[in-house]
């Protein structure tokens, strides 16, 4: 080893430059000297030698990426509204300030102003819930597989629950009913057929160990054909002439009829109530156009049994959510003013025309950018709910289609791997040979056109 030629730096050394000393500042001395340990640690396992100043940057670098937040805005252009990796409903400008406050200073969370003692958290939105619902009570927790999970524990442990065969549904990420069912320690019955179940395979079913029937919506697929299902009315008699509560797991779970706004039709929660059903489940990141949670609805009594559940301490939400859920619950007041106040709603409903206008003025733009390689033009688009919601509701849109003139796949996947790469990140989903950039869901166009410089 030659003891009299170059070496790195010290640490101490390293510490003192100039550019240095904006990265002390903003991240702090101990991170900073942790980058430039692990700098000079990659340097002499690799045998390099660079510059102090080289040395500096590249400490200054890693303490800038490891700075930098995983969860990060993105334009959703996939054309896809509630897209469960990209964080489903984007909320309303109120629900955003009241958990701002929430966040930001004291609030009344489990305190009762008019007594001055102690109060209930489930008090902010059960009101609402129950004005909106037709319901007696209403609680939450965070989302609604742990809904379904804290009702089945609380109403059914140890004992039987009787659900359609065609009804066993499995939605994203690998959440099974049967799977919940046996979490919750509650044994599952099996009734009817995949495509066909009767009133009297629930009658035929009903023993001393059944705890409640179980109606699961079939959110995100259809079965069509020949087929038969027990009406959430007559499942509601069955079970009410039996001495047994009717549970319901809506999943995406409306407030309001869709059709008004020219939508598919969607179970609407208040219809569910009205029909019979003890408790029915469903999210409020879905149609609800809300934050994640899991809102139950239904008899007092039933409800009461559930708050006491030791579960449902353990699955309760935070002041934030429960801040944002009370704006949201608020905007359903105004049912005419919905497409305005709510982003899903919003974005659901934007007209055709306004979509294609904002896609010719982008198309120049994005041509531009990407230079002679590239194809721009105005495509028709079919975008979709999401999330399970609505799974057979196309709704039409628009967007900027891209395509590569060697018509070439490895092309597409890189222009997206760039466009993912914008300062912020652009996704689009490729189809028919082209990078589509759907724009239904795009608020932001002077944000997104201002980033362009960077391709």
């Amino acid at each position: 080893m030659n003891l009299s030629g170059p070496r790195l730096p010290s640490l101490d050394a390293l510490l003192r430059l100039p550019e240095m000393a904006d990265a002390v500042a903003l991240h702090g001395h101990g991170a900073a000297v942790l980058a430039l340990r692990t700098v000079l640690d990659d340097c002499r396992a690799a045998a390099e030698l660079p510059s102090p100043v080289d040395l500096a940057a590249r400490a200054s670098a890693r303490l800038a990426d490891l700075a930098r937040p995983r969860l990060r805005r993105v334009f959703n252009l996939t054309g896809t509204v509630l897209h469960t990796n990209l964080g489903r409903a984007v909320l309303s400008d109120a629900a955003i300030a009241a958990a701002t406050m929430a966040m930001r200073d004291p609030c009344a969370l489990e305190f009762d102003l008019d007594s001055g003692g102690r109060g209930d958290r489930d008090s902010l939105v059960e009101g609402l819930l129950c004005e909106q619902t037709g319901a007696e009570a209403a609680t939450v927790v965070n989302n609604n597989a742990g809904a379904v999970l804290l009702v089945l524990a609380a109403l059914a442990a140890r004992r039987e629950v009787v659900v359609s065969r065609g009804e066993l549904v499995e939605i994203g990420g690998a959440f099974r009913v049967p799977d919940v069912m046996r979490a919750a320690n509650v044994k599952l019955v099996e009734v009817g057929t995949t495509n066909r179940t009767h009133s009297r395979d629930y009658e035929a079913t009903i023993g001393p160990r059944t705890a409640a029937l179980m109606k699961v919506h079939a959110s995100n697929y259809r079965i069509t054909g020949f087929t038969a299902d027990v009406p959430r009315a007559e499942a509601a008699r069955i079970a009410h002439d039996a001495g047994l509560p009717l549970i319901e797991d809506l999943g995406a779970g409306s407030l309001i009829d869709m059709t008004v706004f020219d939508l598919p039709p969607e179970p609407v929660v208040r219809d569910c109530i009205a029909a019979g059903v003890d408790v029915v489940t469903f999210s409020g990141d879905k149609l609800l156009g809300g934050p994640q949670a899991g809102l139950i609805v239904g008899r007092k009594d039933l409800i009461t049994k559930i708050r006491k559940h030791p579960l449902k301490r353990a699955l309760r939400v935070s002041k934030m959510t429960l801040a944002a859920l009370e704006a949201t619950l608020i905007a359903y007041r105004r049912p005419d003013l919905l497409p305005r106040d709510l982003p899903t709603l919003r974005h659901l409903t934007r007209p055709i025309a306004e979509l294609e206008a904002m896609a010719r003025r982008l198309v120049p733009l994005i041509g531009e950018r990407l230079g002679s390689a590239w194809t721009a033009s105005v495509a028709a688009s079919a975008a979709q709910v999401g999330s399970g919601s609505l799974p057979d509701a196309a709704i039409p849109s628009c967007a900027v289609a891209l395509r590569s003139v060697k018509n070439s796949g490895r092309a597409l996947a890189a222009l997206a791997a760039r466009l993912r790469a914008l300062p912020v990140p652009v996704i689009g989903r490729i189809h028919d040979n082209a990078l589509l950039l759907d724009l239904r869901c795009l608020d932001d166009e002077a944000g997104f056109a201002a980033q362009l410089e960077h391709l």
